[in-house]
């Protein structure tokens, strides 16, 4: 689920892209190696990976069987992905059924149980996707200056911790791409750059080349 809104301060606008899981499954996914999550710079995430490889409990919360117990150790076969298991179960559950109803029903996809189980390939996905644009001309005027007013209003909040500032949805990403900017492109493990051209030299395909090595 994403959400974007602009504001009347250039390059600061709230984007907001999440999945309606504890944890997006295909960053646990057992089919990519540690590196792929660490790139991402989410210690959280990175943890959950490093619990599945050396095979410790997980977060609590982060993890339920079939029979929706909190599952503490990492089976991926049989471990499913909560929705917001501690800010109450059923707001990530309806927002999950939205998600269906515009990208599913909506977009006359697939949909509940008639999805293509994750990495099969033994039918087309028929995945849906959905784009609703709101134009905020349309309602009254003074829609970005109001945006801007309201993220720093979020900003200046009192820190939990005076180390951390407070963030709304978008910094973080537009603080990594200052970084790639000042270092002149994108930071790679170099084990996940190993992977993927092992995999490129399968497909007998140029390998990426690494300009920098930090």
């Amino acid at each position: 689920m994403t959400i974007a809104a602009p504001s009347s301060k250039p390059g600061d606008e709230f984007v907001l892209d999440m999945a309606t899981s504890a944890v997006a499954l295909g960053k646990v996914s057992t089919l990519y190696d540690i590196a792929w999550l660490l790139y991402l710079g989410d210690p959280a995430e990175s943890w959950l990976e490093m619990c599945r490889r050396r095979n410790l409990p997980i977060p609590d919360g982060w993890g339920a069987d079939k029979e929706g117990r909190r599952k503490l150790l990492f089976r991926f076969h049989n471990w499913h992905l909560p929705v917001f298991p501690d800010l109450g179960g059923y707001k990530g559950y309806g927002l999950g059924m939205v998600v269906e109803l515009f990208c599913g029903i909506l977009a006359n996809a697939a949909y509940g149980p008639s999805i293509r189980r994750w990495m099969n390939t033994d039918r087309v996905a028929n995945l849906g996707q959905s784009f609703v644009a709101i134009d905020p001309n349309a309602f009254a005027p003074g829609f970005g200056d109001r945006m801007a007013d309201y993220m720093n209003i979020m900003r200046n909040l009192p820190r939990v911790n005076e180390e951390e500032p407070v963030l709304i949805p978008g910094d973080p990403e537009r603080a990594h791409m200052t970084e790639c900017e000042k270092i002149g492109g994108i930071r790679y493990p170099l084990v996940l750059i190993e992977s993927i051209n092992q995999l490129a030299d399968r497909l007998q395909v140029p390998r990426v080349p690494i300009f920098k090595q930090l």
